[in-house]
């Protein structure tokens, strides 16, 4: 893909490294200059910009209408919610990410403005630490739409009635399917005739609504 990232800080550095190793093609805009020599040396100069990512010159510039994917990761709401606006209704760029710094600045984060995903950092922190207090063994592995949808990883008891039985065969919850299968030091992709085991690891998208269904399945 292509990606334009928005903010050359700790976490627009670290996005980009992570999406340059895995061969995407990338350009940051930092308008701080004394950070370019940083960036430049972690990234490449060819990868990055100097320049105010809520101009339309400087993001015509770093050729935002060929941009797949826009994330502005600044320090600054604001910065961040005109930049997803910007690519969104100026330059119809077809996914746009907004990291959200302040939690009370939330609720502008919409479609409405332009925002596809919205991350907000200290919620998602919040609803992890909350999670890990309940000292169960289900483990949330990321949330999407806001909190809307989990990835959990949660490990089959020999006591489950899902013990033994196919994946065809699980009456999991409506809006939840099982992704992959962890055993020993394997990962099985699911299919129907796979015969789950006491022990097995399993990853499932779950709607919030049915993680407490969920769990008691997996575990009685």
């Amino acid at each position: 893909m292509k990606v334009l990232i928005i903010g050359g800080g700790k976490v627009g550095t670290y996005l980009a490294s992570h999406l340059l190793a895995d061969k995407h093609e990338i350009m940051v805009i930092e308008q701080r200059r004394e950070e370019l020599e940083r960036l430049q040396r972690e990234l490449g100069a060819e990868h990055v910009m100097l320049g105010n990512g809520t101009d339309p010159v400087v993001l015509e510039s770093a050729g935002i209408r060929t941009m797949q994917v826009i994330a502005a990761v600044t320090g600054s709401d604001e910065t961040n919610l005109v930049v997803t606006n910007l690519s969104r209704f100026e330059f119809n760029v077809p996914r746009t990410i907004a990291r959200i710094n302040n939690p009370k600045n939330d609720w502008m984060f919409t479609a409405d403005m332009g925002v596809d995903v919205a991350l907000n950092q200290a919620d998602l922190m919040v609803h992890l630490i909350l999670e890990e207090m309940s000292m169960g063994d289900m483990m949330t592995l990321l949330k999407l739409r806001r909190g809307k949808f989990s990835i959990i990883e949660e490990k089959l008891a020999p006591q489950s009635s899902m013990v033994g039985i196919r994946l065809e065969q699980a009456k999991l919850p409506s809006d939840s399917v099982i992704l992959a299968v962890m055993r020993k030091d394997d990962i099985l992709i699911p299919h129907g005739s796979l015969e789950l085991k006491a022990g097995d690891e399993l990853i499932i998208l779950v709607h919030s609504a049915q993680l407490d269904q969920l769990k008691k399945l997996l575990i009685s």
